[in-house]
Protein backbone atom coordinates (compact mmCIF):
# COMPACT_ATOMS: atom_id res chain seq x y z
CA UNK A 1 0.00 0.00 0.00
CA UNK A 2 3.20 2.60 0.71
CA UNK A 3 6.31 2.42 -0.74
CA UNK A 4 7.78 -0.90 -0.80
CA UNK A 5 11.02 0.90 0.83
CA UNK A 6 9.38 2.27 3.98
CA UNK A 7 7.22 -0.79 3.95
CA UNK A 8 10.16 -3.22 3.99
CA UNK A 9 11.94 -0.97 6.98
CA UNK A 10 8.60 -0.51 9.10
CA UNK A 11 8.29 -4.64 8.85
CA UNK A 12 12.14 -5.06 9.45
CA UNK A 13 11.50 -2.62 12.58
CA UNK A 14 8.92 -4.73 13.79
CA UNK A 15 9.85 -8.88 13.45
CA UNK A 16 12.82 -7.24 15.58
CA UNK A 17 10.25 -5.41 18.15
CA UNK A 18 8.71 -9.14 18.61
CA UNK A 19 11.91 -11.01 19.72
CA UNK A 20 12.93 -7.87 22.04
CA UNK A 21 9.43 -7.99 23.72
CA UNK A 22 9.94 -12.34 23.62
CA UNK A 23 6.70 -12.27 21.81
CA UNK A 24 5.99 -14.37 19.09
CA UNK A 25 5.30 -13.50 15.68
CA UNK A 26 1.63 -15.04 15.42
CA UNK A 27 -0.25 -13.95 11.84
CA UNK A 28 -3.45 -15.75 12.99
CA UNK A 29 -3.18 -15.27 16.59
CA UNK A 30 -6.93 -14.03 17.68
CA UNK A 31 -7.18 -12.27 21.05
CA UNK A 32 -10.20 -11.44 23.11
CA UNK A 33 -11.31 -7.68 22.77
CA UNK A 34 -10.06 -7.66 26.90
CA UNK A 35 -6.80 -9.07 25.67
CA UNK A 36 -6.26 -6.59 22.72
CA UNK A 37 -6.25 -3.47 25.46
CA UNK A 38 -3.79 -5.49 27.65
CA UNK A 39 -1.78 -4.40 24.49
CA UNK A 40 -2.65 -1.22 24.11
CA UNK A 41 -1.67 -0.66 27.89
CA UNK A 42 1.97 -2.27 27.44
CA UNK A 43 2.00 0.10 23.89
CA UNK A 44 1.40 3.77 26.13
CA UNK A 45 3.87 2.04 28.34
CA UNK A 46 6.95 1.45 25.90
CA UNK A 47 9.06 3.73 24.48
CA UNK A 48 11.01 1.42 22.11
CA UNK A 49 10.85 2.20 17.78
CA UNK A 50 11.36 -1.57 17.68
CA UNK A 51 8.60 -2.97 20.34
CA UNK A 52 6.30 -0.47 19.79
CA UNK A 53 6.19 -1.11 16.45
CA UNK A 54 6.02 -4.90 16.95
CA UNK A 55 2.98 -4.19 19.36
CA UNK A 56 1.35 -2.18 17.41
CA UNK A 57 0.97 -4.50 14.59
CA UNK A 58 -0.21 -7.10 16.88
CA UNK A 59 -2.78 -5.07 18.08
CA UNK A 60 -4.02 -4.21 14.48
CA UNK A 61 -3.76 -7.91 13.65
CA UNK A 62 -5.79 -8.70 16.21
CA UNK A 63 -8.28 -6.65 15.69
CA UNK A 64 -9.27 -7.11 12.24
CA UNK A 65 -10.06 -10.97 13.30
CA UNK A 66 -12.41 -9.89 15.90
CA UNK A 67 -16.41 -10.61 14.80
CA UNK A 68 -18.45 -7.64 14.88
CA UNK A 69 -19.62 -7.75 18.37
CA UNK A 70 -15.84 -8.16 19.60
CA UNK A 71 -15.55 -4.85 18.09
CA UNK A 72 -17.89 -3.32 19.80
CA UNK A 73 -16.61 -4.10 22.76
CA UNK A 74 -12.99 -3.48 21.83
CA UNK A 75 -14.39 0.38 20.97
CA UNK A 76 -16.55 0.49 24.03
CA UNK A 77 -13.09 -0.97 26.02
CA UNK A 78 -11.21 1.93 24.50
CA UNK A 79 -13.79 4.43 25.76
CA UNK A 80 -13.65 3.70 29.36
CA UNK A 81 -10.13 2.61 29.65
CA UNK A 82 -8.24 5.31 27.95
CA UNK A 83 -10.41 8.68 28.99
CA UNK A 84 -8.99 11.67 30.65
CA UNK A 85 -7.82 10.81 34.04
CA UNK A 86 -10.08 12.99 36.33
CA UNK A 87 -7.91 13.81 39.07
CA UNK A 88 -4.75 14.90 37.08
CA UNK A 89 -7.26 16.99 34.63
CA UNK A 90 -8.71 18.23 37.99
CA UNK A 91 -5.61 18.77 39.97
CA UNK A 92 -4.08 20.95 36.85
CA UNK A 93 -7.42 22.92 36.61
CA UNK A 94 -7.00 24.32 39.86
CA UNK A 95 -3.46 25.19 39.84
CA UNK A 96 -4.41 27.18 36.10
CA UNK A 97 -7.30 28.76 37.77
CA UNK A 98 -4.32 29.51 41.07
CA UNK A 99 -1.88 30.40 38.90
CA UNK A 100 -2.60 30.99 35.13
CA UNK A 101 0.73 30.94 33.55
CA UNK A 102 2.36 28.66 30.59
CA UNK A 103 3.87 26.43 32.49
CA UNK A 104 0.25 25.37 33.78
CA UNK A 105 -1.52 26.10 31.09
CA UNK A 106 0.84 23.34 29.31
CA UNK A 107 -0.15 21.33 32.13
CA UNK A 108 -4.02 21.34 31.86
CA UNK A 109 -4.15 21.09 28.49
CA UNK A 110 -1.62 17.63 28.61
CA UNK A 111 -4.21 16.41 30.92
CA UNK A 112 -7.34 17.17 29.43
CA UNK A 113 -6.92 15.21 26.79
CA UNK A 114 -7.99 11.31 26.56
CA UNK A 115 -4.74 9.02 26.38
CA UNK A 116 -6.80 7.66 23.30
CA UNK A 117 -4.94 10.49 21.40
CA UNK A 118 -1.37 9.01 22.11
CA UNK A 119 -2.58 6.08 21.75
CA UNK A 120 -4.15 6.13 17.77
CA UNK A 121 -0.78 7.78 17.47
CA UNK A 122 1.26 4.96 18.42
CA UNK A 123 -0.62 2.77 16.53
CA UNK A 124 0.31 4.17 13.55
CA UNK A 125 4.18 2.84 14.13
CA UNK A 126 3.13 -0.34 12.04
CA UNK A 127 3.53 -1.31 8.25
CA UNK A 128 0.02 -0.63 6.67
CA UNK A 129 -0.99 1.18 10.26
CA UNK A 130 -3.11 4.44 8.67
CA UNK A 131 -4.53 2.19 6.32
CA UNK A 132 -5.92 -0.30 9.21
CA UNK A 133 -7.23 2.71 11.23
CA UNK A 134 -9.04 4.29 8.23
CA UNK A 135 -10.80 0.45 8.33
CA UNK A 136 -11.22 0.86 12.60
CA UNK A 137 -12.35 3.86 12.19
CA UNK A 138 -15.16 2.88 9.27
CA UNK A 139 -15.89 -0.05 11.73
CA UNK A 140 -16.69 2.61 14.83
CA UNK A 141 -18.53 5.27 12.48
CA UNK A 142 -21.38 2.20 12.00
CA UNK A 143 -21.56 1.68 15.12
CA UNK A 144 -22.36 5.69 16.25
CA UNK A 145 -26.39 5.32 15.75
CA UNK A 146 -26.56 2.32 18.21
CA UNK A 147 -24.21 3.57 20.45
CA UNK A 148 -23.83 7.37 20.28
CA UNK A 149 -21.69 7.28 23.46
CA UNK A 150 -18.95 5.98 21.10
CA UNK A 151 -18.13 9.40 19.35
CA UNK A 152 -16.12 10.26 22.10
CA UNK A 153 -13.95 7.68 20.82
CA UNK A 154 -14.49 8.93 16.96
CA UNK A 155 -13.45 12.69 18.24
CA UNK A 156 -9.70 11.55 18.25
CA UNK A 157 -9.73 10.02 15.48
CA UNK A 158 -11.29 13.01 13.63
CA UNK A 159 -8.47 14.97 15.39
CA UNK A 160 -5.87 12.96 14.17
CA UNK A 161 -6.92 12.44 10.75
CA UNK A 162 -7.68 16.04 9.93
CA UNK A 163 -3.73 16.71 10.65
CA UNK A 164 -2.79 13.38 8.71
CA UNK A 165 -4.93 13.78 5.78
CA UNK A 166 -4.36 18.02 5.36
CA UNK A 167 -3.38 19.53 1.73
CA UNK A 168 -0.01 19.34 2.77
CA UNK A 169 -0.02 15.13 2.51
CA UNK A 170 -2.42 14.73 -0.20
CA UNK A 171 -0.81 14.45 -3.54
CA UNK A 172 -3.04 14.78 -6.44
CA UNK A 173 -2.78 12.79 -9.86
CA UNK A 174 -4.99 13.16 -12.73
CA UNK A 175 -6.31 9.74 -14.18
CA UNK A 176 -6.87 8.75 -17.15
CA UNK A 177 -6.58 5.85 -19.49
CA UNK A 178 -2.71 5.21 -19.36
CA UNK A 179 -2.99 4.86 -15.30
CA UNK A 180 -2.53 1.29 -13.75
CA UNK A 181 -5.82 -0.91 -14.17
CA UNK A 182 -5.41 -1.47 -10.16
CA UNK A 183 -6.43 2.09 -9.43
CA UNK A 184 -8.90 2.40 -12.33
CA UNK A 185 -10.87 -0.48 -11.01
CA UNK A 186 -11.35 1.33 -7.96
CA UNK A 187 -12.35 4.45 -9.66
CA UNK A 188 -15.55 2.11 -10.76
CA UNK A 189 -15.89 0.21 -7.59
CA UNK A 190 -16.09 4.14 -6.17
CA UNK A 191 -18.44 5.63 -8.51
CA UNK A 192 -20.98 7.23 -5.90
CA UNK A 193 -22.88 9.59 -8.08
CA UNK A 194 -23.60 8.36 -11.16
CA UNK A 195 -22.71 4.30 -11.41
CA UNK A 196 -20.56 3.41 -13.82
CA UNK A 197 -21.55 -0.48 -15.55
CA UNK A 198 -17.79 -1.26 -16.16
CA UNK A 199 -14.81 -0.34 -18.52
CA UNK A 200 -16.63 1.33 -21.46
CA UNK A 201 -18.45 3.55 -19.29
CA UNK A 202 -15.43 4.19 -17.28
CA UNK A 203 -13.19 5.15 -20.98
CA UNK A 204 -16.23 7.84 -21.68
CA UNK A 205 -15.01 9.31 -18.70
CA UNK A 206 -11.66 9.93 -19.14
CA UNK A 207 -10.51 9.01 -22.76
CA UNK A 208 -12.54 11.63 -24.55
CA UNK A 209 -10.25 15.13 -24.26
CA UNK A 210 -12.92 16.83 -22.83
CA UNK A 211 -13.40 14.58 -19.92
CA UNK A 212 -11.29 14.30 -16.77
CA UNK A 213 -10.95 12.65 -13.83
CA UNK A 214 -8.59 13.83 -10.93
CA UNK A 215 -8.15 12.09 -7.39
CA UNK A 216 -6.30 12.66 -4.15
CA UNK A 217 -3.89 9.73 -3.03
CA UNK A 218 -1.95 9.84 0.83
CA UNK A 219 1.99 8.46 0.37
CA UNK A 220 0.60 5.92 3.36
CA UNK A 221 -2.15 4.00 1.42
CA UNK A 222 -0.29 4.19 -1.93
CA UNK A 223 -2.63 3.37 -5.11
CA UNK A 224 -5.60 3.54 -2.91
CA UNK A 225 -7.37 6.90 -4.24
CA UNK A 226 -9.22 8.85 -0.61
CA UNK A 227 -11.44 11.13 -3.29
CA UNK A 228 -11.98 11.69 -6.96
CA UNK A 229 -14.06 14.40 -8.87
CA UNK A 230 -14.99 13.92 -12.40
CA UNK A 231 -14.96 17.30 -14.86
CA UNK A 232 -16.36 17.56 -18.39
CA UNK A 233 -15.06 20.49 -20.23
CA UNK A 234 -17.99 21.80 -21.98
CA UNK A 235 -18.84 24.88 -24.17
CA UNK A 236 -22.02 25.35 -22.17
CA UNK A 237 -23.20 25.23 -18.63
CA UNK A 238 -25.15 22.08 -18.88
CA UNK A 239 -28.84 21.48 -17.04
CA UNK A 240 -29.30 18.34 -17.43
CA UNK A 241 -26.67 15.04 -16.77
CA UNK A 242 -27.30 13.56 -20.30
CA UNK A 243 -25.40 16.06 -21.89
CA UNK A 244 -22.45 15.23 -20.08
CA UNK A 245 -22.16 11.25 -19.82
CA UNK A 246 -22.82 11.44 -23.14
CA UNK A 247 -19.69 13.31 -23.92
CA UNK A 248 -21.65 15.48 -26.24
CA UNK A 249 -21.70 19.16 -26.40
CA UNK A 250 -24.12 21.68 -27.93
CA UNK A 251 -23.39 20.32 -31.21
CA UNK A 252 -23.96 16.60 -30.63
CA UNK A 253 -20.11 15.14 -30.45
CA UNK A 254 -17.31 15.38 -28.40
CA UNK A 255 -15.42 18.53 -28.16
CA UNK A 256 -12.16 19.96 -28.44
CA UNK A 257 -11.16 20.81 -25.14
CA UNK A 258 -9.33 24.11 -26.70
CA UNK A 259 -12.66 25.85 -26.73
CA UNK A 260 -14.26 24.87 -23.74
CA UNK A 261 -15.23 27.87 -22.08
CA UNK A 262 -16.90 25.70 -19.09
CA UNK A 263 -15.64 23.09 -16.57
CA UNK A 264 -18.20 20.87 -15.40
CA UNK A 265 -17.95 18.90 -11.31
CA UNK A 266 -20.46 15.99 -12.16
CA UNK A 267 -19.42 13.97 -9.64
CA UNK A 268 -17.92 13.59 -6.51
CA UNK A 269 -17.00 10.55 -4.64
CA UNK A 270 -15.33 9.74 -1.24
CA UNK A 271 -13.62 6.20 -1.58
CA UNK A 272 -13.21 5.88 2.11
CA UNK A 273 -15.88 5.38 4.41
CA UNK A 274 -13.67 5.85 7.91
CA UNK A 275 -12.63 9.60 5.93
CA UNK A 276 -16.16 10.46 6.39
CA UNK A 277 -15.79 14.15 7.30
CA UNK A 278 -12.42 15.15 7.11
CA UNK A 279 -12.58 17.88 4.79
CA UNK A 280 -10.67 16.07 1.64
CA UNK A 281 -12.92 17.63 -0.70
CA UNK A 282 -13.10 20.92 0.15
CA UNK A 283 -8.95 20.80 -1.22
CA UNK A 284 -9.76 18.72 -4.21
CA UNK A 285 -12.23 21.26 -5.86
CA UNK A 286 -10.08 24.26 -5.40
CA UNK A 287 -6.78 22.53 -6.54
CA UNK A 288 -8.57 21.08 -9.64
CA UNK A 289 -9.88 24.27 -10.39
CA UNK A 290 -6.43 25.86 -10.30
CA UNK A 291 -4.98 23.04 -12.41
CA UNK A 292 -7.62 23.44 -15.30
CA UNK A 293 -7.30 27.21 -15.15
CA UNK A 294 -3.68 27.02 -15.74
CA UNK A 295 -4.33 24.32 -18.65
CA UNK A 296 -6.93 25.33 -20.00
CA UNK A 297 -6.58 29.47 -19.78
CA UNK A 298 -9.79 29.79 -22.23
CA UNK A 299 -12.01 28.38 -19.21
CA UNK A 300 -14.87 30.86 -17.86
CA UNK A 301 -17.11 29.08 -16.10
CA UNK A 302 -16.27 26.97 -13.13
CA UNK A 303 -19.81 24.98 -12.12
CA UNK A 304 -21.03 21.84 -10.68
CA UNK A 305 -23.77 19.86 -12.11
CA UNK A 306 -25.05 18.30 -8.45
CA UNK A 307 -27.86 16.04 -7.07
CA UNK A 308 -30.43 17.41 -4.56
CA UNK A 309 -30.16 13.97 -2.76
CA UNK A 310 -32.62 14.94 0.45
CA UNK A 311 -34.95 17.19 -1.29
CA UNK A 312 -37.92 14.36 -2.21
CA UNK A 313 -37.46 12.56 1.67
CA UNK A 314 -37.41 16.50 2.72
CA UNK A 315 -41.32 16.88 0.91
CA UNK A 316 -42.79 13.67 1.76
CA UNK A 317 -42.49 14.79 5.08
CA UNK A 318 -44.14 18.17 4.69
CA UNK A 319 -47.08 16.04 3.03
CA UNK A 320 -47.14 13.87 6.07
CA UNK A 321 -47.06 17.11 8.37
CA UNK A 322 -43.58 16.18 10.15
CA UNK A 323 -41.89 19.34 8.82
CA UNK A 324 -42.15 22.92 9.88
CA UNK A 325 -43.94 24.08 7.66
CA UNK A 326 -47.49 24.57 6.30
CA UNK A 327 -47.69 23.04 2.36
CA UNK A 328 -50.36 25.23 -0.02
CA UNK A 329 -52.92 22.85 -1.49
CA UNK A 330 -51.25 23.17 -5.17
CA UNK A 331 -48.20 22.08 -3.39
CA UNK A 332 -50.34 19.18 -1.96
CA UNK A 333 -51.17 18.27 -5.51
CA UNK A 334 -48.30 18.72 -7.35
CA UNK A 335 -46.96 16.32 -4.81
CA UNK A 336 -49.30 13.53 -4.85
CA UNK A 337 -49.44 13.79 -8.45
CA UNK A 338 -45.61 12.99 -8.22
CA UNK A 339 -45.76 9.80 -6.49
CA UNK A 340 -47.98 8.04 -9.38
CA UNK A 341 -45.91 5.84 -11.66
CA UNK A 342 -45.50 7.33 -15.10
CA UNK A 343 -46.23 10.98 -14.49
CA UNK A 344 -43.48 11.81 -16.52
CA UNK A 345 -44.61 10.18 -19.83
CA UNK A 346 -48.30 12.83 -19.02
CA UNK A 347 -47.47 16.09 -20.20
CA UNK A 348 -50.03 18.22 -18.38
CA UNK A 349 -49.21 16.40 -14.85
CA UNK A 350 -45.33 16.82 -15.57
CA UNK A 351 -46.28 20.88 -16.92
CA UNK A 352 -48.26 21.16 -13.05
CA UNK A 353 -45.48 19.26 -11.13
CA UNK A 354 -42.53 21.39 -12.41
CA UNK A 355 -44.77 24.97 -11.81
CA UNK A 356 -44.83 24.08 -8.16
CA UNK A 357 -41.39 22.08 -7.66
CA UNK A 358 -39.64 23.55 -8.75
CA UNK A 359 -39.20 27.18 -6.87
CA UNK A 360 -40.29 24.47 -4.11
CA UNK A 361 -36.60 23.31 -4.66
CA UNK A 362 -35.15 26.71 -5.13
CA UNK A 363 -37.39 27.90 -1.42
CA UNK A 364 -35.78 24.48 -0.11
CA UNK A 365 -31.85 25.03 -0.99
CA UNK A 366 -32.13 28.79 0.38
CA UNK A 367 -33.52 28.28 3.20
CA UNK A 368 -31.33 25.26 4.56
CA UNK A 369 -30.44 25.87 8.40
CA UNK A 370 -26.77 24.83 8.52
CA UNK A 371 -26.36 25.35 12.46
CA UNK A 372 -29.78 22.92 12.80
CA UNK A 373 -28.27 20.52 9.84
CA UNK A 374 -31.29 20.75 8.14
CA UNK A 375 -30.01 21.50 4.79
CA UNK A 376 -29.63 19.35 1.90
CA UNK A 377 -25.67 17.37 2.21
CA UNK A 378 -24.38 18.73 -1.42
CA UNK A 379 -25.57 21.72 -0.61
CA UNK A 380 -23.93 22.19 2.38
CA UNK A 381 -20.43 20.73 0.70
CA UNK A 382 -20.50 23.34 -1.97
CA UNK A 383 -21.64 26.39 0.05
CA UNK A 384 -19.58 25.66 2.57
CA UNK A 385 -16.36 25.53 -0.04
CA UNK A 386 -17.69 28.95 -1.18
CA UNK A 387 -19.98 28.29 -4.05
CA UNK A 388 -23.03 30.04 -5.02
CA UNK A 389 -26.45 28.21 -5.70
CA UNK A 390 -26.79 29.02 -9.25
CA UNK A 391 -29.74 27.77 -11.13
CA UNK A 392 -32.25 24.84 -10.35
CA UNK A 393 -32.70 22.11 -13.20
CA UNK A 394 -35.85 20.40 -14.06
CA UNK A 395 -35.80 16.96 -15.22
CA UNK A 396 -31.77 17.18 -15.49
CA UNK A 397 -31.63 13.37 -14.47
CA UNK A 398 -33.97 10.85 -15.08
CA UNK A 399 -32.25 7.88 -13.69
CA UNK A 400 -34.06 5.38 -10.92
CA UNK A 401 -31.82 7.50 -8.45
CA UNK A 402 -32.29 11.10 -9.93
CA UNK A 403 -35.95 10.77 -9.05
CA UNK A 404 -35.61 8.99 -6.20
CA UNK A 405 -33.84 11.55 -4.69
CA UNK A 406 -35.06 14.88 -5.94
CA UNK A 407 -37.84 14.57 -8.81
CA UNK A 408 -34.91 14.51 -11.24
CA UNK A 409 -34.05 18.09 -10.06
CA UNK A 410 -30.37 19.00 -10.20
CA UNK A 411 -28.44 22.27 -8.64
CA UNK A 412 -25.39 24.20 -10.79
CA UNK A 413 -23.44 25.30 -8.05
CA UNK A 414 -21.12 28.15 -9.64
CA UNK A 415 -17.23 28.72 -8.28
CA UNK A 416 -16.96 32.19 -8.35
CA UNK A 417 -13.01 32.16 -8.21
CA UNK A 418 -13.36 36.18 -6.64
CA UNK A 419 -16.17 35.52 -4.64
CA UNK A 420 -15.19 31.99 -2.88
CA UNK A 421 -13.83 33.26 0.15
CA UNK A 422 -16.47 35.73 0.96
CA UNK A 423 -19.14 32.82 -0.16
CA UNK A 424 -17.43 30.90 2.48
CA UNK A 425 -17.27 33.10 5.16
CA UNK A 426 -20.88 34.07 5.04
CA UNK A 427 -22.53 30.43 4.84
CA UNK A 428 -19.44 29.22 7.58
CA UNK A 429 -19.81 32.57 9.88
CA UNK A 430 -23.86 33.33 9.05
CA UNK A 431 -25.39 30.69 7.99
CA UNK A 432 -25.94 32.69 4.53
CA UNK A 433 -26.81 30.84 1.56
CA UNK A 434 -25.40 33.01 -1.50
CA UNK A 435 -28.15 32.36 -4.04
CA UNK A 436 -28.10 33.80 -8.05
CA UNK A 437 -30.94 36.45 -8.81
CA UNK A 438 -32.78 33.48 -10.92
CA UNK A 439 -32.83 30.99 -7.81
CA UNK A 440 -33.77 33.65 -5.55
CA UNK A 441 -36.94 34.49 -7.30
CA UNK A 442 -37.79 31.03 -8.24
CA UNK A 443 -37.67 30.68 -3.87
CA UNK A 444 -39.62 33.90 -3.51
CA UNK A 445 -42.48 32.31 -5.53
CA UNK A 446 -42.74 29.38 -3.15
CA UNK A 447 -42.07 31.62 -0.62
CA UNK A 448 -45.41 33.80 -1.56
CA UNK A 449 -47.17 30.54 -1.75
CA UNK A 450 -46.64 29.79 2.04
CA UNK A 451 -47.42 33.27 2.62
CA UNK A 452 -51.06 32.96 1.31
CA UNK A 453 -51.23 29.96 2.88
CA UNK A 454 -50.20 31.03 6.31
CA UNK A 455 -52.64 34.60 5.70
CA UNK A 456 -55.82 31.73 4.68
CA UNK A 457 -55.41 29.91 7.48
CA UNK A 458 -55.39 32.62 10.07
CA UNK A 459 -58.96 33.72 8.35
CA UNK A 460 -60.22 30.50 8.54
CA UNK A 461 -58.85 30.55 12.20
CA UNK A 462 -60.78 34.09 12.84
CA UNK A 463 -64.08 32.92 11.10
CA UNK A 464 -64.40 29.91 13.19
CA UNK A 465 -63.69 31.91 16.47
CA UNK A 466 -66.19 34.35 15.30
CA UNK A 467 -68.68 31.98 14.38
CA UNK A 468 -68.07 30.06 17.97
CA UNK A 469 -68.41 33.03 19.53
CA UNK A 470 -72.00 33.91 18.17
CA UNK A 471 -72.71 30.38 19.13
CA UNK A 472 -72.40 30.86 23.09
CA UNK A 473 -73.85 34.47 22.66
Amino acid sequence: MMSSLLRSRLQSIADKGFSIIGMSNQQERKLAPAEIIKLCHMLLSGRGEASGAAISREILNCYKRLDEPGKTDFFRLLLSEFSVEQDKALDAANAYVSNPNHQNLDRLRSASQPSRLNLITRLNQAPDATRYLVEMRADLLARLREAPELRFVDREFVHLFTSWFSRGFLDLRSIDWNTPAAILEKIIKYEAVHGMAGWEDLRKRINPEDRRIFAFFHPRLGDEPLIFVEVALMDEVPSAIDSVLGNENSEGSALDSKRANSAIFYSISNCQKGLRGIPLGNFLIKQVVEELRTEYPNLKNFVTLSPVPSFRKWAASALEGTSDIQLPPAARKALELASKDGWQDDARAAQEIETILTPMAAWYLCHGNPERHQIDPVARFHLGNGARLDRVNWAADRSENGMNGSFGIMVNYRYQLDEIETNHEAFANKGQIVASPAVSRAAKVFDNMLARQISAAASASGESASIESAGMS
